[in-house]
């Protein structure tokens, strides 16, 4: 019973942390968990000010006039004033404007000669995302939701004279910005780097440095940017129209990667990023955090899903079963260890490159440890009732409270050896006068006989292990150890011979006839115990204490206590008894077997 117990139990757990997994293989934890990523993850850090912004910001517009008015001299004097000499030139120069198809051809060409130059020059190219059906290789068509449907790149002589960079932002499902496409794949398999990618290798270029290691991708080319400033934290205030105007010298751009391009809301490049979801990140330094990461090669590599969700499975298995059955306190201690200590393996993880979802196991662990504490308490609520109702007729209501504290392995099938006081009570003279009488006042007197002995019984703190006909068994000691059971058993014994004095003159006036008890009380060990099939089971004693209790009852005429040396001897000193001896001989016991009678409590 207790096997199959465990098994449904074990079964019910795992379907509860089954469904808790296929929850967050269903992404419903998403939105919370990207939220609580990104503040655990994402953290401002110092730049080493290779990177500077020169802003298309209000402060330009308003001496330069409105930027749809702007013509491109505008942006090929800005190069101009960077690219003064090959001394001061900067590394590389990201412009992130789309100048597609054709404009004025004088500054068209004039734009082209200015950003070709030194070759120090990355212009945007941005592809436009959709669904589109592709040929399969089978002859049949798939659904592609992630197809370019068209593609913006620069006219072409200014194409032709610098290298491109694409520009596409992609936010995530929660309209978060937190990946970067780190190249752009057209249909015909061309490849473009991303600005970013573009620039932070034309800076190794300049100064020897080698290929940049590239950050891992997903299946779609997009990486996690590991952010190093929040909006604001890149700007140095530089607009286009303090380059214009001479106040700034072009030997503060040497060497560095400079990007140009919109820092006002009115030009709608802004977002909202994983480093800060309040305020908006203009995308010119969207790139420049793009640009540090991949000059610091410190990427983030973020575990897959499936490794994931099988440690998610086995935590919460392992919660649920930690769970399962414990105080709160010791529930609380563990949860809070679960969640906390998992909130510090992800930070560890993500200081050695590894991004794991901060939310997954703390979420479903609260939810096993309040789904737990609920269950306990019901399942203590039931068993309260179920050890209540099991005990509450046989022992007494202290026994009972105690016997709650246990839970159900009181009501297991099974006994254990215990040292009882044992105690048989019969009504002698009942059958005779019972002939005299009708069946309903043979129960009535019955009944009122059993009632004395129960109370008897209960009052003492014993347990009442039967009734048999008119005679009754209890024992002291089980289910719990008892101080001093073996003189509660007596007490009882004594209680229910002056009890019936009562009693038997009711009767004598009533029906001229009376009864009395013969009583037998015995000490020793025996197994006491859920005894019986798990369909229908008795709490009591057996073994030869019991046997020996029940034939001294036998051979006690009424209105005597037979008890054995082992009672007389343990209760030395606080009761006066009678030696009989061994002229009695009790069934099963060999010649010496000393019987007494309990005459008085001292």
């Amino acid at each position: 019973m207790r096997k199959l117990k465990t098994l449904k139990a074990f079964g019910l757990a795992l379907l509860a942390v089954g469904m808790l997994t296929i929850l967050a293989a269903l992404g419903v934890l998403d939105a919370l968990d990207n939220t609580a990523c990104d503040a655990l993850y994402q953290s401002r850090n110092a730049t080493d000010g290779e990177i500077v912004l020169i802003g298309i910001d209000d402060r330009a517009i308003e001496e330069l006039g409105p930027y749809g008015q702007w013509g491109r001299d505008i942006i090929a004097m800005t190069l101009e004033a960077l690219n003064q000499s090959e001394d001061c030139r900067p590394a590389a120069i990201g412009i992130d404007v789309l100048y597609t198809g054709g404009s004025v051809q004088d500054l068209d060409d004039w734009l082209a000669e200015a950003a070709g130059q030194y070759g120090n020059v990355v212009t945007a190219c941005a592809a436009q995302f959709g669904t589109a059906f592709q040929e399969d290789g089978e002859g049949g068509y798939e659904r592609d939701d992630f197809s370019v449907l068209a593609f913006e790149e620069p006219y072409a002589a200014l194409r032709d004279v610098t290298v491109q960079g694409h520009i596409n932002a992609m936010l995530d499902t929660d309209g978060i910005l937190r990946h970067h496409m780190l190249k752009l794949r057209l249909p015909d398999g061309t490849e473009y780097p991303s600005m970013a990618l573009a620039l932070a290798q034309m800076y190794h270029d300049h100064y020897d440095l080698g290929p940049v290691a590239l950050p891992p991708v997903d299946a779609r080319n997009f990486w996690y940017v590991p952010f190093c400033g929040e909006p604001g934290d890149l700007d140095e205030s530089i607009s286009v129209a303090d380059l214009l105007s001479g106040e700034i010298s072009a030997d503060y751009f040497a060497g560095k990667i400079v990007f140009i391009g919109p820092y006002t809301i009115g030009l709608q490049d802004n977002y909202i990023t994983s480093i800060d979801h309040a305020r908006q990140m203009y995308g010119v330094e969207f790139q420049a955090n793009a640009v540090q990461a991949l000059l610091w090669g410190e990427y983030k590599r973020e575990a897959g899903d499936g490794i994931q969700l099988a440690l998610l499975f086995g935590v919460l298995l392992l919660g649920l079963l930690g769970f399962w059955r414990r105080r709160v306190r010791t529930a609380a201690v563990l949860w809070a260890a679960l969640c906390g200590g998992w909130v510090l393996l992800c930070m560890g993880m993500y200081q050695v490159g590894w991004v794991l979802h901060v939310l997954w196991i703390p979420a479903g662990v609260t939810v096993l440890f309040a789904g737990s504490l609920a269950v306990n308490y019901i399942q203590a609520a039931a068993e309260r009732r179920q050890v209540t109702n099991t005990f509450k007729r046989y022992v007494a209501p202290e026994i009972v409270n105690e016997l709650l504290k246990e839970g159900t392995e009181a009501l297991e099938l099974g006994g254990k050896l215990t040292t009882i006081a044992v105690l048989f009570v019969d009504v002698r003279g009942f059958t005779t006068m019972s002939e005299m009488l009708s069946p309903p006042q043979v129960v009535e007197i019955l009944n009122r006989y059993l009632t004395l002995i129960a109370d008897c019984i209960l009052k003492n703190g014993g347990t009442l292990d039967k009734f048999v006909g008119d005679a009754a068994m209890a024992f002291w000691g089980a289910p719990l150890p008892q101080e001093d059971h073996i003189m509660r058993a007596v007490q009882a014994a004594a209680d229910m011979v002056n009890g019936s004095k009562a009693l038997s003159e009711e009767l004598m006036a009533q029906f001229g006839r009376t009864v009395s008890f013969g009583i037998g009380v015995h000490v020793g060990e025996a197994v006491v115990g859920n005894i019986g099939s798990p369909q229908r089971m008795d709490y009591t004693a057996i073994g030869d204490t019991v046997n020996t209790s029940a034939r001294l009852e036998a051979n006690a005429p009424g209105g005597a206590i037979y008890i054995s040396r082992a009672v007389a001897d343990a209760l030395e000193g606080r009761i006066r008894t009678t030696s009989l001896g061994d002229t009695i001989k009790l069934k099963g016991k060999k010649d010496g077997f000393e019987i007494l009678t309990m005459d008085e409590i001292l």
